[in-house]
């Protein structure tokens, strides 16, 4: 029998311990941002009904949706012939064949889930209802840096309420959270409203996801580059020349809306997009937001459900794409019958902050430390000495383990320096006859003892 090499598909990862430390102190720190804002969390689960996520995403977004085929034999009894594209072709029309053979996919993002959770749940919420959410999430996206098939969002969406106060919200919430991380961030605000005007200046109002998901490549492909993919999704040069400056648009938010209420004179949608930008940046300018917040016309966010502001973060200090993002979706709710029930949220990318933490080596120190306390092993008589120690220990929340052999103590003390361990407990048959425990901090050198019964305050002191 031949040997496997292991592995695992591309674009997922194993964690090792330290990862995982690393992982949790991300989402420790925005949960702990989340509650102090009022939001409560919730969970969904990790596959839904594939009608549910269709269709939400836009046309680039339902390509990159992992679908799960039926249970058992799912190709059993189909008639292919049916699936033929021409009479006599050998190739098959394989959305129809995935539609008949998969019924269920894995969430794409955790917005649309959760407003299938809001409708289905609407009798046990009370509105507006803010709620935060982290769990993983898949795309079939092709594997490159910062950029993975299954990977962490961290949301927080609040539903019920049309008030700009909760975009402020978002934006201090962003600020509160990367402040904590110590990550300088740019928070960049568009808004659907705008280009959607744009859409109609421009000549192509029934285009407006064609340009908003071209829009959406600018800073992966450029500028030229989307202006061909514009040309290609049946735009005109004359329209192109109308969005082109736009996308290049400088200078502050007002010298920025004083621009577009021209290019947007004939449209009351575009104009309306423009009131909310000026109306949010003036909440933000109030609030005190400590992080730069610009008004990007280039911003698209290629998701179909926007309808109002919309978000993205970018690190200052480490090239990497978006960390951050999310917008406003007036009736994504009313796709499963509940129409009118506004909504805006965002979404952390924590594998993304992951890898800026990590660039930026800005984890805490603490983050990595192991237990607190490591029992050198002496020998059995030892051992079961220091039982009722590691006992009080872990009864007063002082993390410790004891070493599972009899070994040299530097094998123990190499052990303990490699888990971050702080102090080691090393008590022989004199200490045994005192009814004493020695305690040494391994780090500093300093050591001293203990009557059995007082290990606990004595580390706590020399913490």
């Amino acid at each position: 029998m031949s040997v496997q090499k292991p592995s695992i598909p591309k674009g997922t990862r194993d964690f090792l311990p330290r990862q995982c430390a690393e992982r949790q102190y991300i989402f420790d720190t925005i949960s702990s941002v989340f509650e102090t804002f009022g939001y409560a969390r919730i969970e969904t689960p990790a596959m839904e009904n594939l009608s549910t996520l269709l269709g939400k995403y836009g046309e680039e977004g339902d390509k990159l949706l992992f679908r799960i085929l039926n249970s058992g034999d799912a190709f059993s009894g189909i008639d292919y012939r049916q699936f033929r594209l021409g009479d006599e072709g050998q190739q098959y029309d394989s959305k129809a064949l995935s539609l008949k053979t998969c019924e269920k996919g894995l969430r794409y993002d955790l917005t649309v889930p959760f407003a299938r959770f809001v409708v289905q749940h609407r009798n046990d919420l009370v509105f507006p209802f803010k709620r935060f959410q982290i769990q993983p999430v898949w795309r079939a996206d092709r594997p490159q840096k910062g950029r993975y098939r299954e990977f962490y969002q961290c949301d927080a969406d609040i539903v019920g309420s049309d008030s700009l106060l909760n975009e402020l919200e978002l934006v201090q919430i962003v600020d509160t959270v990367f402040r904590r991380f110590g990550i300088r961030v740019l928070i960049k605000i568009n808004n659907r409203k705008v280009l959607a005007g744009l859409a109609e200046a421009c000549g192509f109002p029934d285009k407006i996801t064609d340009i908003t998901v071209a829009i959406d490549k600018i800073d992966k492909i450029g500028l030229d580059a989307v202006k061909q993919e514009l040309s290609e999704r049946g735009l005109t040069d004359e329209a192109i020349a109308v969005i082109e400056p736009v996308l290049s648009l400088s200078g502050d938010t007002a010298s920025k809306t004083a621009v577009m209420r021209g290019v947007l004179a004939g449209s009351s949608t575009g104009l309306k997009g423009l009131d909310e930008v000026e109306e949010l940046f003036g909440l933000v300018a109030a609030a005190g937001i400590s992080s730069p917040v610009e008004f990007d016309l280039s911003l698209a966010r290629g998701l179909n459900y926007y309808t109002g502001a919309i978000f993205e973060v970018k690190a200052l200090d480490f090239s990497i794409g978006s960390i951050c993002g999310g917008g406003r979706y007036d009736n994504l709710t009313g796709i499963f019958g509940m129409p009118g029930l506004s909504g805006v949220g965002i979404s952390f990318g924590a594998d993304r902050i992951y890898d800026v933490l990590s660039g930026l080596e800005k984890f805490p120190p603490a983050v990595l430390s192991g237990p607190k306390v490591l029992v050198a092993n002496l020998g059995a008589e030892e051992t079961a000495y220091l039982l009722p120690v590691v006992r009080e220990l872990r009864d007063n929340g002082i993390s410790c383990e004891i070493y599972p052999d009899t070994a040299k103590l530097k094998k123990q003390f190499d052990y303990a320096a490699k888990r971050n361990i702080t102090y080691m407990i090393i008590t022989g048959t004199e200490e045994m006859s005192r009814h004493a425990v020695n305690v040494k901090n391994i780090v500093t050198g300093e050591q001293k003892e203990a009557p059995m019964d007082c290990v606990a305050d004595l580390i706590s002191c020399m913490y």
